[in-house]
């Protein structure tokens, strides 16, 4: 059994910093919930890297907004609750679209200098969506754009402490509630106390061997609120982006899904496009339907990856939108205007998470959460393309104000509890965790990759146990000790979570369960510690 916090300590011994709020997290939701918090209470950002290293700083595509007068609300709630096989929160959809044009006119009033032509604001479409709503920046750098105007001003706040390169451990909790949180510190543990706690630490992409994230995407904060007992569901439910730069040496970069929405195909090794054999929507069917189609042409073919074709499309549309993507392909001489891009799918979005409630509460008293970490009901079995920063930004906000409100509210003095770990038997060997870490990928990859299947995910079980059962007997005293223990409770989770799921839905592909089952799995697996069970909607 994992000890409820990874690291000894003791109050006594160590250093104490002390806040109003605490954010853990320092990526668009993280940012935008600081912006919330009124001038009045001191804030304390924590972030794993430099701010400028997260999945929001990544996002190439935009934010899905009714911005035009031939679309409406109600569309992109239908265009969301479509994607989400069944399994949205209505309520929730309707806020955060309703919230949509108003959080990307606040980015705009900031300084996000989002792509415009002389009509006004350039909206693109992507996978899943009935109208041109995309608004994007820079044209495949959204993310890095938006993330540089909120760090602006961000940074113009002087009662908000920012602290980078921390490792956030443990949250810490009493019958009370969240107090805070345990982190590392330039090189020293701290205790740092707050009297509320948002949790905005992204994702899980690490999990597999293949995928967009960044390297500190590792659960962490998943981990973290599971080992303090919060609510956690959904998590057979990763997403797979079925366009990823498949090239030896290159890394795995995500080709945007605007690639397609301007009217790239998808096709065989011989230029021929598959698409229209396995949905009418062609190229922008949803993107669970698109990755599942690429892992049967592959299977097919038995090539290694299929193409992205844009040589039909006019090639300075091409340059001028997809700067980045020209950029990238150059270096490894693809000329996309005219040669075929290598691609196939990879882990990119995380969508189950720590259950959080309308206003971004969770189970537990005093911890909020916001973006990528959570699961809030938006995405449901699959998340409706450009709806993630978007995400970010509504429940941001409202985290940001109910945290605020809450410590407003709490006008007494800090009170210290006596939270504590002390030292347990550290296993007497020697872990090659990198070794470790990338078998688990590997495997992950394999079993409960795109297609998943009862034999190949009870063999990642079992070695999954086998895994935790000696690693967990380690108190290690670096984050790559502490990133494995987390990747491999948040793959545990994944794992039991799509083997008891036996049914197809969404972005959970069942070799075995190739059909939804409405009458027996319509609702959410969620864990609290241990202990998995199913909740059905209504």
């Amino acid at each position: 059994m994992l000890r409820r916090y990874l690291v000894p300590f003791h109050p006594k011994t160590t250093p104490h910093l002390i806040t109003d709020v605490l954010i853990i997290g320092g990526g668009l939701a993280g940012l935008r919930a600081a912006l919330e918090i009124e001038p009045s209470l001191h804030v304390t950002i924590l972030t794993k890297s430099e701010l400028v290293q997260s999945n929001s700083s990544w996002a190439q595509g935009g934010i899905a907004g009714v911005l035009d007068s031939d679309d409406d609300f109600q569309s992109h709630v239908e265009d969301t609750l479509v994607a989400g096989g069944a399994l949205c929160n209505v309520d929730v959809v309707r806020t955060v679209v309703e919230q949509a044009p108003e959080r990307i006119r606040e980015l705009i009033d900031w300084g996000t200098q989002f792509d415009r032509s002389e009509s006004g604001l350039t909206l693109g479409r992507e996978g899943g969506h009935s109208h041109h709503r995309i608004v994007h920046a820079l044209g495949d750098s959204t993310g890095r754009e938006v993330m540089r105007a909120v760090m602006e001003r961000i940074r113009t706040r002087p009662q908000t402490r920012i602290i980078e390169k921390c490792f956030t451990i443990d949250l810490l909790t009493d019958e009370s509630g969240c107090r805070g949180a345990l982190a590392e510190v330039n090189g020293e543990l701290h205790m740092i106390w707050a009297k509320e706690t948002i949790l905005c630490t992204g994702g899980a992409g690490q999990v597999f061997r293949e995928t967009t994230n960044p390297p500190i995407a590792t659960g962490d904060g998943l981990a973290m609120a599971w080992r303090a007992g919060a609510k956690v569901r959904d998590m057979e439910f990763m997403q797979f982006h079925p366009t990823v730069l498949y090239i030896a040496g290159g890394g795995r970069c995500l080709i945007t899904e605007a690639v397609r929405g301007e009217g790239g195909y998808l096709t065989d090794r011989e230029g021929r496009r598959f698409m229209l054999e396995f949905d009418p929507r062609a190229e922008l069917a949803p993107r669970d339907i698109v990755s599942q189609a690429i892992e049967t042409q592959i299977a097919r073919s038995r090539d290694t990856c299929v193409f992205l074709s844009l040589s039909h499309l006019d090639p300075t549309l091409v340059r001028e939108r997809f700067p980045g993507m020209t950029s990238l392909c150059a270096q490894f001489n693809i000329d996309v205007t005219r040669d075929l891009i290598p691609v196939r799918p990879g882990a990119h979005y995380m969508i189950g998470g720590v259950q959080v409630d309308a206003q971004g509460r969770t189970s537990i008293p005093h911890l909020w959460g916001a973006g990528e970490v959570t699961s809030s009901g938006l995405h449901g079995a699959n998340r409706l393309a450009s709806n993630s920063l978007l995400e970010g930004l509504v429940y941001g906000a409202l985290t940001g104000r109910g945290a605020a409100d809450a410590a407003q509210a709490d006008a007494g003095r800090f009170q210290l509890s006596d939270i504590q770990q002390s030292v347990g038997e550290n296993g007497q060997f020697h872990l090659d965790l990198a070794d470790v870490c990338n078998s688990l990928r590997s495997l992950m990859w394999r079993a409960a990759g795109v297609r998943r299947g009862n034999e190949g995910l009870e063999e990642a079980h079992q070695q999954i146990q086998r895994w935790r059962h000696y690693t967990e007997r380690h108190q290690f005293t670096e984050a790559s000790g502490w990133e494995l223990q987390n990747l491999l409770q948040v793959s545990w989770c994944l794992v039991q979570a799509a083997i008891r799921r036996e049914e197809s839905r969404g972005v959970h592909f069942r070799s075995d369960f190739p059909q939804s089952d409405d009458a027996n799995w319509l609702g959410h697996l969620c864990f609290e510690s241990e202990r998995l069970s199913f909740e059905p909607l209504g």
